[in-house]
């Protein structure tokens, strides 16, 4: 294992961990199709992002495949021998929360094997309990090379990433004249860290979230379905597993909007994800709840509330959806307009998108960096008080 500050990092010592174990001939690198592995220069490689990567001169050996398509992944390992790792997302985070077909994932381990490629699993976004499981590919009983960790892996608290792979891999990489030689950043692993994560770790298992996750998730995503039905004009789909669900919404053009004809698909390409945006707006500014967006679908909501979320939290954020989904398109857009940038909610927040906090209110009583709602997972208040007591110990995932 090795240790880093962000998932950026993560991923690039996982490419660079892959590179070493599987020699200079087969440094090539299939990526999937509205992929996000990062910023830096070597994650943006493996990053399907034309936005970011149009200014920045990339490492080659990077080839696009299909997310989820098996067929197209065992063909471009047939014919191109170059072809070493296998970089994937066991749920895609900025692609709009997408899941793979079942069976996806152990095929692509299957595939693997059989062509001696090894496949790195991102679960920067996906990991430590956010879909049910401590690792997302643990729903189909499939064990990738290497694995990359970071965001909540910290609990919120501290910036801590992991790049961890089997020991053969380990063996591979460090053998002979290929010697794995470098090391940690300046800052990856500290004590401080490493005591939060520590305690991010400690709070998952003791707390029971794995299982509240996989739970509170499956109601969730019921009652969001329910919501669909009754607005399906509105509802495109709703797709996730655990508490990371995207709720995609229709474009203007199909949101009761067909009688502006050729404006409403102009409104489309214009401004992609109006709808979406509205509802984000105004689900802040009229009933503090706070939700996130993907990178590449903007008519996806992200959904990732902390995992010690409870029913009666869901019941809330249902009912506001249901309130301004009633509305119409029409009025959404005029209450979008006239609330300006949706000014900041008193008492409504959560963490950022793909952290364990979104859409949970704070409690009233609580102000400043105390704030929270109660049980909520890996506050600041629980994990500096757990940190800090003498007899904390670790939790193995």
């Amino acid at each position: 294992m090795q240790l880093a500050c962000t998932g950026s990092e993560a991923v690039e010592n996982a490419l660079r961990l892959a590179q070493h174990a599987q020699g200079r001939r087969r440094r090539g690198v299939a990526y999937a199709t509205n992929s996000f592995h990062g910023k830096t220069r070597g994650a943006l490689s493996v990053t399907d992002s034309p936005l970011c990567r149009a200014t920045v001169r990339l490492p080659q050996g990077g080839v696009r495949v299909p997310f989820g398509d098996v067929a197209a992944l065992a063909g471009l390992l047939r014919r191109d021998r170059s072809i070493g790792t296998v970089i994937l997302e066991p749920v895609q985070g900025g692609a709009g929360i997408v899941v793979p077909p079942p069976g996806y994932l152990a095929a692509v381990r299957q595939l693997c094997d059989k062509h001696d490629v090894l496949w790195i699993a991102d679960e920067v976004q996906s990991g430590c309990g956010r879909t049910g499981r401590f690792f997302a590919f643990e729903h189909e009983d499939v064990v990738p090379d290497i694995v990359t960790l970071a965001k909540s892996l910290g609990g919120g608290k501290a910036a801590i990433a992991a790049t961890i792979c089997t020991r053969a891999v380990a063996r591979r990489a460090h053998r002979g004249s290929a010697a794995l030689h470098h090391t940690p950043g300046t800052f990856a692993g500290t004590g401080e860290a490493c005591a939060t994560a520590i305690t991010a770790l400690n709070v998952l298992y003791d707390e029971g979230l794995l299982d509240n996750a996989r739970i509170i998730g499956a109601y969730l995503t019921g009652e969001l379905e329910a919501l669909a039905r009754r607005h399906p004009g509105l509802i495109a789909e709703v797709r996730g597993k655990g508490l990371m669900i995207g709720l995609e919404f229709t474009g203007a053009a199909r949101a009761g909007l067909r009688a502006l004809g050729p404006v409403a698909s102009a409104m489309d390409r214009a401004l992609p994800g109006g709808l979406a945006v509205a509802v984000g707006s105004l689900l802040k500014s009229e009933h503090s709840v706070l939700v996130g967006f993907t990178d590449y679908n903007r008519n996806v909501l992200r959904l990732q509330p902390p995992l010690g979320i409870e029913h009666k939290h869901v019941d809330q954020l249902v009912a506001a959806l249901d309130d301004l989904l009633s509305r119409g398109a029409l009025r959404l857009g005029a209450d979008f307009l006239r609330t300006g940038r949706a000014p900041r909610a008193p008492g409504g927040a959560c963490d950022a998108p793909g952290t364990p906090g979104a859409h949970r209110p704070r409690t009233p009583e609580r102000t400043g960096s105390e704030q929270r709602a109660p049980g909520a997972p890996f506050s600041g208040e629980r994990v500096r008080r757990r940190a800090a007591h003498p007899g904390a110990r670790a939790a193995a995932p």
